[in-house]
């Protein structure tokens, strides 16, 4: 039997489609002041009901693998990670993928690549220019894909590295294009053959893109030292399921452009907000500044123990990803009939945790507008109401490491250059490709830091 959708937008999918690319956030607003916590928008393949309440939010991140369907959910993407992605797959296959990843993203092993990330990351700000204004956006998808090539890959200095580079480069930013939403659509439900000549530039960039990674990947199996090395790669090569078997070269294709997806320009793209936000509130930048200043030096750089021990930073990032979330939603598809939030809903229903929305939830957020690090000091965060990495058994594997990385990168950047924010604050909220990023990406003015500011250790 079939059940009515809650309320939403009347207006044509296609126009639903076009205002959701260009103005999504506006979309959301006017969605919840309108119809309330929960709605239905109609964005193809099909209708969407956007819950926004912690209870329903709870419901959804508490539901088994085969209550509400994730992967399915996600095919848009197929196109890019592939079939065998943890993204795209679901119940038993989805488990035993998460459980072969796991050890690789452990928070305990961040410190493996914590050196990697700071000289990644200390190179580029070698390379600002001083006292003219430039965008951080491109310095930190510079920064992020290097870290993901190095830390992800394995991929040594080199030609293999550099055409790896220029092949993943130009394949991410196919992506960043808002069209690329609906092309991702139409791919992700037709056969490729059957694709028309207009889209088929992105596949051809896949292809090579594919052709350097499975190059990789057998270099990889072939050298006699591999399991010396401490990558992601090497582990997967190395990981067993519990019957034995290891990961086939195209599951462990679609884990690394998994990875790659899930962690450039999501990663790249929270840092500019990070400092947009920081540098348009003198009264957090310049107690953050003073927490960054404490930090000792080590060979010229703040010392990484210290800074993972840095509580305001900690609070500024989390508050940045609360009031700038990178991805707006995460979705399930129902495998049976359920009522979530009160609201009865038929299997094959798309619901979505609507993360825009939960994070200005004026019950759950004092002054839900305001960048206010202060809420998150000394306090856990509601998983229900905090979610930028999604939540269940569907949590973003890579969280750990990429609040890692933030830390890592912010710190050393605050440590090595005085910044000044050179674009009027706030900025606005654009999207590129699936993620909400600030128009301009973020201009700043840099100057190096001459005073000895920090101690030595």
């Amino acid at each position: 039997m079939s059940l009515p959708l809650p309320a939403g937008p009347t207006i044509p999918s296609v126009l639903q489609t076009a205002i959701w690319v260009r103005r999504p956030t506006e979309f959301l607003r006017y969605c919840r002041q309108k119809y309330g916590p929960t709605f239905t928008v109609r964005i193809p393949p099909r209708p969407i009901v956007l819950f926004s309440e912690p209870p329903a939010i709870k419901q959804i991140f508490a539901a088994r693998g085969d209550e509400m369907h994730a992967g399915e959910f996600n095919q848009l993407l197929l196109p890019i990670v592939g079939k065998s992605s943890v993204l795209l797959l679901d119940e038993g296959p989805h488990m035993r993928q998460r459980k072969l990843l796991l050890p690789a993203f452990h928070g305990e092993r961040m410190r493996v690549y914590a050196g990697a990330m700071q000289s990644i990351a200390a190179s580029d700000i070698a390379t600002w220019s001083s006292g003219t204004p430039f965008s951080l956006h491109p310095h930190m998808q510079a920064m992020t894909l290097d870290i993901i090539l190095r830390t992800v890959f394995g991929a040594d200095e080199g030609s293999r590295l550099d055409a790896l580079r220029d092949a993943l480069k130009t394949l991410l930013g196919r992506g960043e294009i808002p069209v690329s939403i609906p092309i991702l659509s139409y791919l992700s439900v037709r056969p490729e053959r059957e694709t028309k000549p207009w889209f088929r530039w992105l596949l051809a960039d896949r292809d090579r893109a594919d052709a350097l990674i499975y190059e990789q990947i057998r270099a990889r199996r072939a050298d006699p030292k591999a399991k010396e090395r401490t990558d992601i790669l090497a582990m997967l090569l190395e990981a067993r399921d519990a019957d034995g078997e290891p990961l086939t070269d195209a599951e462990i294709r679609d884990e690394l452009v998994t990875a790659l997806a899930a962690g450039h320009e999501t990663t790249a793209t929270a840092l500019c907000w990070t400092f947009e936000r920081v540098l348009a509130t003198p009264r957090v930048h310049a107690r953050l500044q003073a927490e960054i200043d404490s930090v000792p030096l080590d060979g010229g750089l703040p010392r990484l123990d210290a800074i993972m021990r840095l509580e305001y930073l900690d609070a500024v990032l989390r508050e940045t990803l609360r009031l700038r979330p990178i991805i707006p939603v995460v979705g399930r598809i129902l495998m049976e009939d359920a009522t979530i939030g009160g609201v009865p809903l038929a299997r094959g229903t798309a619901v979505a945790a609507c993360i825009y929305l939960a994070h200005r939830n004026p019950d759950a957020y004092r002054d839900p507008d305001e960048f206010l690090p202060e809420r998150f000091l000394g306090v856990k965060e509601d998983p229900n109401a905090w979610l930028p990495f999604g939540g269940g058994i569907r949590r973003c594997l890579g969280a750990a490491f990429a609040f890692y990385e933030m830390k890592i990168v912010s710190a050393t950047i605050l440590a090595l250059r005085k910044l000044t924010l050179a674009q009027t604050p706030p900025a606005r909220i654009v999207r590129r490709a699936i993620t909400f990023s600030p128009e301009k990406g973020t201009m700043v003015i840099a100057e190096p830091r001459t005073a000895p500011l920090l101690a030595t250790a």
